[in-house]
């Protein structure tokens, strides 16, 4: 097991650790394949050779369980350390730039920097709602390392 190369998608989080945020619908490359996996779909996107999360959180909303959200992200922020971690949804803007900015107050970001941090790192259209913003803010509490 070990971490990614820097490539499209990949983060270095303030903390070392490095996690890939992709979209589903984004075409692949001659990327590895994940340790773990977190898709942050509709639907089980069922995926047969991987390890991965399933939350669901559908387009432009939040989490239907925040309790489960953020159980997989501790899980993804804890493996990143030393396995290669994946963050995904359709696109890979809003709810993995979503997610990649509770990872990144996980990783020391102060909760008020998360959204410009995780834009000017990952994407800078990530976190694409009002209510993704605010989720962020309510869950930083809960997340800080």
């Amino acid at each position: 097991m070990d971490h990614w190369d820097m490539a499209d998608g990949v983060v270095d989080l303030p903390d070392g650790r490095r996690v890939r945020g992709t979209g589903l619908r984004r075409p692949r490359g001659e990327v590895p394949v994940p340790d773990l996996a977190v898709y942050l779909r509709g639907r089980d996107p069922q995926v047969p050779d991987r390890e991965y999360r399933w939350v669901r959180w559908r387009d432009f909303r939040l989490p239907d369980s925040t309790e489960e959200a953020l159980a997989a992200l501790r899980e993804a922020h804890a493996r990143a350390e030393v396995e290669r971690v994946e963050i995904a949804c359709g696109g890979g803007i809003g709810r993995t730039g979503t997610a990649m900015a509770v990872l990144a107050i996980m990783s020391g970001v102060a909760p008020d920097d998360a959204v410009a941090w995780v834009r000017e790192h990952y994407h800078p259209r990530a976190v694409e709602t009002r209510r993704q913003r605010r989720w962020v803010a309510e869950v930083a509490d809960s997340v800080r390392a």
